[in-house]
């Protein structure tokens, strides 16, 4: 029986990872919406140095004009590089950006959202809200399905949200999680479950694979 891959990101980031999955029959159905808030847009503008730990905030900070952004990895690089910001990144984890503040020769501001994973040492604004959404329609019935079901976790919050929805789930669910930090976090039903390698998309697809090809126990 094929399994089915439900996705939860915000609805761009779902489609982008569906992408790499053609194999799969892909459900999106985001728990998240990315949404702006009140900030300091002026002073963000200003900064000299940017502190990205995610995507979703590089647009707030403005044209890079090749300022300096430490990103937290290759996929916030990419689109902080396609905003005109001369980046740094690390390897996805938020330790990796330690020693790219200690060595940054600018003063930096953290862009980010309401509710955040890990504090750097760094000044902070908050210039996004991630506000909770109930599973679609479509959601459900893969869910209560026969069938297994991929279920990718991407951050601790996500991940918790999601164990709430499963109080009625049929299906066996796989579970991949992108760190042991959100693997930690569920606290849903799973029949598999399998952690990134490294916390970027690839070994995320590499891990879904991978677990979806194993034999049943």
């Amino acid at each position: 029986m094929t399994a089915g891959l439900l996705l939860t990101r915000p609805e761009a980031d779902s489609r982008r990872f569906a992408a790499m999955l053609p194999e799969f029959r892909a459900v999106i159905s985001p728990v998240l919406r990315i949404e702006p808030v009140a900030h300091d847009a002026a002073r963000l503008r200003a900064a000299r140095g940017l502190v990205f730990t995610s995507a979703h905030a590089v647009a707030s900070a403005g044209p890079g004009r090749g300022r300096l952004a430490l990103c937290v990895g290759g996929r916030t690089a990419q689109v902080a590089r396609e905003a005109g910001f001369e980046t740094r990144e690390g390897n996805g984890f938020a330790d990796s950006l330690f020693p790219l503040i200690e060595s940054a020769e600018t003063p930096l501001i953290h862009p980010h959202g309401r509710y955040l994973a890990r504090e750097l040492p760094v000044e902070g604004m908050v210039v996004y809200d991630q506000i909770a959404q109930p599973l679609n329609e479509d959601a459900r019935a893969l869910l209560a399905g026969e069938a297994p079901v991929l279920l990718p976790l991407f951050s601790p919050r996500s991940a918790r949200l999601l164990a709430g929805y499963m109080t009625d789930c049929r299906a066996e669910l796989w579970i991949a999680a992108i760190s042991p930090a959100v693997a930690q976090a569920w606290q849903g039903p799973s029949g598999r479950q399998i952690i990134a390698e490294t916390p970027i998309a690839g070994a995320m697809i590499s891990a879904i694979r991978l677990m979806a090809g194993m034999e049943q126990s």
